[in-house]
Order: structure tokens, then C-alpha cells, then sequence
């Protein structure tokens, strides 16, 4: 059976709070599982919280990169909170483009600053 990431609703919001570090499988399926979320709740914000997640591959950091930028090409303000330092070095170091991405230090300040945007 695949573990499928919880993607919460909260008001105008999609919350997913990523517990364990992934394989390509489930990345894939987040992929698909958020875009089609955003879609049919018309959410105008997301918020991904990394908080648990030590080190991702150049893989999960491509599919991360693309889920956020699907995310916005769908309407929707993509928030990261919770990165871990070598999760930072690993997207920068990949070249993984995370430019206008608002981040914060974790879930409460990230839904604060999605909520300053609109």
C-alpha cells in the first residue's frame, strides 16, 4: 500500500505538513494529489511545512521545485516553512529555482505571512 501525504484544508488554504523523508513514488503522487486539491477546492494559498525532513535527492528537490511552481501557475501562493539547513544547501546547490517562494521558520508564521499576501 502507498503512503499518501495529508493535504488539509483550512479556509482558502491547502496545509501539508511532509512527517517522513520520501521516495520518488510518493513525491509523484504529492505532485498529483496537491494540483488536483488546488483545483477542485479553488485554494488561493499552500502552505508545505519541511519541518521533519533532514535531506531530500536532487529528485524529491525537482519535484518539489515543480510542485511549487504548478502550484502558482494553478493561482495558488506557495509558502515553505520548516527547512532544514542541509535541505536549503541541497536545493541551492541543485539549482532547484525557488525565486518569489515565500518561506518562514515553521506552520503558524507560515500561514501568517500567506495571510499578509492576499
Amino acid at each position: 500500500m502507498r503512503v499518501r501525504i495529508p493535504i488539509l484544508k483550512l479556509n482558502d488554504c491547502l496545509l501539508v505538513s511532509i512527517q517522513w523523508e520520501l521516495d520518488d513514488q510518493t513525491a509523484l503522487q504529492f505532485q498529483e494529489d496537491l494540483l488536483h486539491k488546488i483545483h477542485e477546492t479553488s485554494a488561493n494559498g499552500v502552505v508545505i511545512d519541511l519541518t521533519s525532513i533532514d535531506f531530500i535527492d536532487s529528485f524529491i528537490a525537482k519535484v518539489l521545485g515543480d510542485v511549487i511552481n504548478m502550484s502558482k501557475l494553478m493561482g495558488a501562493k506557495v509558502v515553505i516553512t520548516g527547512i532544514q539547513p542541509a535541505v536549503a544547501i541541497t536545493l541551492i546547490e541543485l539549482g532547484i529555482g525557488l525565486d518569489d517562494v515565500l518561506t518562514a521558520l515553521d506552520l503558524e508564521k507560515g500561514l501568517e505571512k500567506l495571510q499578509q499576501e492576499w
